[in-house]
């Protein structure tokens, strides 16, 4: 199974980069994953919020295949504890998709397009962080979430 990661814009913060390069190396050890970047809108500022959403939504259902498995990180989605959300990637391994997605928006959230076309929705916490950050927290609970599957040391209850 390989899983991406789809992101709109560049992560502008260089040493946020170094760290999530950091995880996505150690991630490569156990699944075929990837990240890709849904370029920033040009002339944004000439877009009011829903313009925003609706022509960054239509990018990013351009990206997405229809035997993907989407799952969209979102502050109305599941929480899980690491444990639990080892066993939802467990159970995403046993499904029959090619590929699970998962999708962190801009900074105005997603359009009702791809919300309809999401299989799922995930939220790493109740509080609200920068979306740039969130790249680190997503890739780091992966990288846990493999290391509680395969029974390694790096998580501890």
């Amino acid at each position: 199974m390989k899983t991406t990661l789809l992101l709109v814009g560049k992560t502008t913060s260089k040493p946020l980069g170094q760290l999530i390069d950091d995880y996505v190396g150690r991630l490569k050890h156990y699944l075929s994953f990837d990240i890709e970047v849904v370029p920033e809108l040009k002339n944004a500022r000439s877009l009011d919020f829903e313009q925003q959403k609706q022509k960054e939504g239509i990018d990013i259902l351009n990206r997405i295949k229809p035997s993907d498995f989407v799952v969209l990180l979102d502050e109305r989605g599941t929480q899980f504890r690491s444990v639990d959300f080892a066993h939802y990637i467990e159970k995403q391994q046993h499904r029959s998709c090619g590929r699970v997605v998962y999708i962190i928006g801009g900074p105005y959230g997603f359009s009702d397009a791809v919300y309809s076309r999401a299989d799922d929705k995930i939220s790493l916490s109740s509080m609200t962080f920068s979306h740039q950050m969130i790249r680190l927290f997503f890739v780091e609970q992966l990288y846990r979430a493999h290391t509680i599957i395969n029974n390694q040391p790096y998580h501890h209850e």
